[in-house]
């Protein structure tokens, strides 16, 4: 018995250590060699050799799983990655559309591949490129495009830590942002097959949400619907997250379980009315294959296996109904391991997102909580017992999601919800009874070109929905906090999530308790003194009323995305800033800084500053202070500065670390 539950924890243990090998590989310097990998996993494998007939064995086995984990993220870019464009291009092209992210009545975002140039135009060295397209004509995947396209080199992070978009774009294969700026046409009909198929039902679906609805209502159901999140406004995200209603709006296990469940449920309950059936099938096996086909069918709505929840979701409910089929135990913790090392070995670079995380913390959570000795309910309760026991199992989900992922969200989003609980307690009865089952309704009524009252009701529900969302939000004004974490935080929660899940009995608590503590040691990070601008003119400096502009245009680009990481206004001026036509100045008590303008204010300001600030190379005599010049900029992207009174100069952070690793933009 000692030795299963030994395995066990070893085998939950699994995923973890992957994931530790992948944060090794992103984390590295520069490239690991192939030859240093094959070395590695041949001295792990004779290792495992030696100890094949000993306890170590399965310790054995966390090593190799760290150095697969390792491993991955080359092989998929061997399989998968793109060179990098690096600069703008310019030019006719002909591509075909390999799938169609969004699409709104004014633009759709593509994924092209097969890039072409015609009439002259030069090739752009890149596997595929994300397209800003217009609405028409009508696309599908496997088309052929011709159009005037401008591609752009994909844009890195906008802070040190914060979404790193050319890692994420170039294992996606994804080389190049780009637009269309004229003469857009389909010029060939891709060959029919499935995802041709898929892709043309979900926009079906979409057209008819948006003939019954509209606002947010619409928006909201094409995202619950089929995993279109494009049209849900800025204000209604903002809602939806301070009310803890945001993972609503994401297909996830909360849908898929919806679904797949109430399709299961339902089949047994048909069948196991008819005697016909009752006595000669397996009924409860039957049903568990209708509520897998259910699943899978809603993971292909959802956008198949890019959307990574939903994929995590089908997988648990997988091997939940095989549990079902086999006659075993559906919901364990080794059961959430497979779905985990499946989601890995299939996208390991989903493990830097959000979408993984939260989901991946928030099932170990409630898995770990569902496996622990609970007292054995009374079925001869009253309904009035019943609905308090729902109501309080819908308040414990919630507040155990909630908990388990307020790390992550926190990194992530910088935002919590301190009234989640409350939110999710109101809403998700509309959710379960309103939303989701008449969204199923509508969308088996649209073959026959009846689903418009469904859709209405569904509509309904959505609407009540953001009444809770709006009313918790307003309770929460003043009460939602701006964390601000490190890395650091994510290893440790990653470490108190693989203690949880390990340990069997009621000691797995100790871990998130020990992990409060450490995050407030060393996973709390600090407010930038100065912040520079990579690709625009934008520096912000801290003064006694916050950030504000020493240069650069109030609402760029770079200036909207701080001032939502940092949860405050960026002001369109600082006091303290003096220019002229070479040069501007700002001071505060501790430091000033000059930004060069003109190359002539070189020789009147370097040593003069604390810090200077160029968008050109900066002359090697420039000295006295630190400087941050255009070179520094095109290479190690926006920069975060600090300053450190003992020190006296400024601790610089910035958001690409070096550009050696394949997926930077930069010249090869």
């Amino acid at each position: 018995m000692e030795d299963a539950t030994t395995g066990r924890q070893l085998f939950v243990l699994l995923p973890f250590l992957m994931i530790a090998g992948l944060v090794v590989y992103a984390a590295l310097p520069a490239e690991p060699p192939a030859w240093a990998l094959g070395a590695a996993g041949g001295v792990i494998l004779l290792v495992m050799l030696v100890l094949r007939r000993t306890a170590w064995l399965g310790w054995a086995s966390l090593a190799l799983a760290a150095w697969l984990g390792l491993c991955l993220l080359p092989l998929h870019a061997h399989w998968f990655g793109t060179a990098m464009l690096y600069r703008p291009a310019y030019g006719l092209f002909e591509a075909r559309v390999d799938e169609i992210l969004s699409a709104t009545p004014q633009s759709r975002r593509l994924v092209i591949s097969q890039i072409a140039p015609a009439e002259g135009s030069r090739g752009v060295p890149i596997r595929r490129a994300r397209l800003l397209a217009p609405p028409e004509p009508v696309l599908a995947p496997g088309d052929t495009i011709r159009a005037n396209m401008r591609f752009a080199p994909v844009p890195g992070p906008v802070l040190p830590g914060t979404y790193d978009g050319q890692f994420h774009s170039y294992f996606d294969g994804i080389g190049a942002y780009g637009n269309v700026t004229s003469g857009f046409e389909r010029v060939g009909e891709g060959a029919a097959d499935a995802t041709r198929f898929i892709e043309i039902m979900r926009m079906t679906i979409g057209a008819r949400i948006d003939a019954v609805l509209d606002g947010p209502a619409a928006a909201i159901g094409r995202a619950m619907v089929m995993g279109d999140q494009s049209g849900i406004t800025d204000e209604t995200r903002a809602v939806m997250a301070a009310s803890g209603l945001a993972h609503v709006y994401s297909i996830s296990g909360l849908h898929l379980s919806i679904v797949a469940g109430g399709v299961f449920f339902l089949l047994r309950w048909l069948l196991a009315a008819i005697p016909a059936t009752a006595t000669r099938w397996p009924v409860k096996k039957v049903a568990a294959v209708g509520g897998l086909a259910a699943a899978f069918f809603y993971l292909l709505l959802a956008g198949g296996l890019g959307n990574v929840p939903a994929l995590r979701s089908t997988l648990m409910l997988g091997l939940v109904f095989g549990a079902v089929l086999a006659g075993r135990r559906a919901l364990t913790m080794r059961n959430v391991a497979l779905a985990a090392i499946a989601i890995i070995i299939i996208d390991p670079a989903s493990i830097f997102r959000p979408s993984f995380q939260l989901s991946f913390a928030a099932v170990i959570a409630l898995i770990g909580i569902y496996e622990m000795p609970r007292p054995v309910r009374d079925r001869q309760a009253g309904f009035v017992s019943r609905m308090a026991r729902t109501v309080w199992a819908t308040a414990l989900t919630s507040f155990i999601a909630g908990a388990a992922t307020l790390l992550f969200s926190a990194y992530h989003f910088q935002q919590t919800a301190p009234l989640g609980v409350l939110g999710n307690v109101l809403a998700l009865p509309v959710v379960s009874l309103v939303i989701m089952p008449f969204a199923v309704l509508s969308v088996l009524a649209m073959p026959f070109g009846a689903e418009a009252p469904f859709v209405i009701v569904m509509g309904w529900g959505i609407e009540r929905m953001m009444d809770v969302a709006e009313l918790v939000a307003g309770w929460s004004q003043g009460l939602i906090g701006n964390p601000l974490l490190t890395g650091w935080a994510l290893l440790i929660g990653l470490a108190a999530l693989g203690i949880f899940a390990a340990v069997t009995h009621w000691a797995r608590l100790v871990a998130p308790v020990l992990a409060i503590p450490l995050v407030l040691a060393f996973g709390l990070d600090q407010r930038p003194d100065l912040l520079i601008a990579d690709s625009t003119q934008a520096v912000a400096l801290r003064e006694d009323t916050g950030l504000a502009l020493v240069t650069g245009r109030p609402g760029s680009f770079a200036v909207n995305a701080w001032a939502q990481h940092y949860q405050e206004k960026i002001a369109p001026k600082a006091d303290s800033a003096r220019c002229d036509s070479i040069a501007c100045v700002a001071q505060t008590g501790d430091f000033s800084i000059s930004i060069i303008r003109n190359a002539a204010a070189f020789a009147e300001d370097c040593g003069r500053h604390a810090l200077i600030v160029a968008r050109v190379p900066a002359p090697a005599t420039c000295r006295g202070g630190q400087v941050v010049d255009g070179v520094a900029l095109a290479r190690l992207g926006v920069h975060w500065l600090r300053w450190e009174e003992e020190a006296g100069r400024f601790e610089i952070r910035t958001a690409i670390p070096d550009v050696s690793r394949p997926w930077r933009v930069w010249p090869r």
